[in-house]
Parts: C-alpha cells; structure tokens; sequence
C-alpha cells in the first residue's frame, strides 16, 4: 500500500488543500494529513481547531488519516513509514520556496521523494493567508473555505468574536 503525507498549518484549510489531498488520492493508497505545530507560529485557530476542522473535511474520505505532529518533515515521514511527500503548489514563487526545504530534507532523509501537486487555475490565489486577510477587513471569505466545514468555520469565527 503506498502512502504519503501532506503536511502544513491549515490556519484554516482552504479548497486548495482539499484539492491536494484528493488529487493525492489519484496516485496513493492513502494520505496522512499532517497539522504541523510550530509553537512559534501565531495562528487564528487553536491546535484542537484546526484539527477538529480537517477531521470534519477528510472524516469522510476513506483512505485519509488526520494527525497533529511537531518536528520536522523527515521526522513525520519516518513515522508514518513513507519516504512519498506530497506538498502543493500554486506559482513559481511556491515552487522556490517548496524546493529550497526539499534541499534540505533530503540531506537529513536521502530516500525522500517529494511531489509537488500544481495547483488547478480556479485556486491559484487561495491561501489560509488571504483568508485571514479577508476575515481582518470584513470581506468575504466563504469561496475559499469547502462547503463541509463552512458552517464549522462560521461557528467558530463567532465564538472567537471574528466577523
């Protein structure tokens, strides 16, 4: 069975990301979706959140594991028994960036393989990062959430006296 992992901060998870993980989907067996901790990393929503809503997203979708995980990247895919990293881009300035950590990944795991998963036209300029900057000016933001955790972002915002 292969596997891979698609690891970030999902501060919240956007239709890109979903559109990774299905797109992943074509290709693996099944993909562990990794919540990345970086305590240094100030985000709207909690750990438990964040996790709450990826769970939400990909609960349904057999053949997706969703997990929370702090270290680096090497260190999760020794784990999940898997050299296969998935990571999605939009433009060339996602793909420097994706490539510069895979130079130096593959020094501390050689076996690894990253996959870089182009980004379908429609979400080119989705990010967590202009989601967040919607939510500060009062615009709407609602397109670049997917439907099956709309209604838990909204929820959640509220709670948190956002929007």
């Amino acid at each position: 069975m292969k596997t891979c992992v698609f690891a970030g901060t999902f501060d919240p998870p956007t239709v890109g990301h979903r559109e990774v993980v299905k797109t992943a989907l074509k290709i693996f067996d099944s993909v562990t979706v990794a919540l990345m901790l970086n305590p240094e990393k100030e985000c709207l929503f909690s750990e438990e959140e964040r996790l709450q809503l990826l769970r939400r997203l990909f609960g349904g979708e057999s053949g997706v594991k969703v997990r929370a995980f702090y270290g680096a990247a090497v260190d999760l895919l020794k784990e999940e028994n898997t050299p296969f990293y998935v990571r999605g881009v939009r433009d060339t300035i996602d793909f420097e960036y994706e490539n510069r950590n895979r130079f130096a990944s593959e020094k501390l795991m050689p076996e690894m393989v990253t996959i870089y998963l182009p980004a379908g036209q429609e979400n080119l300029h989705v990010s967590s990062t202009l989601i967040r900057t919607s939510l500060k000016f009062g615009k709407d933001f609602e397109r670049y959430i997917p439907e099956e955790i709309a209604a838990l972002v909204k929820n959640l915002l509220e709670n948190k006296n956002v929007r």
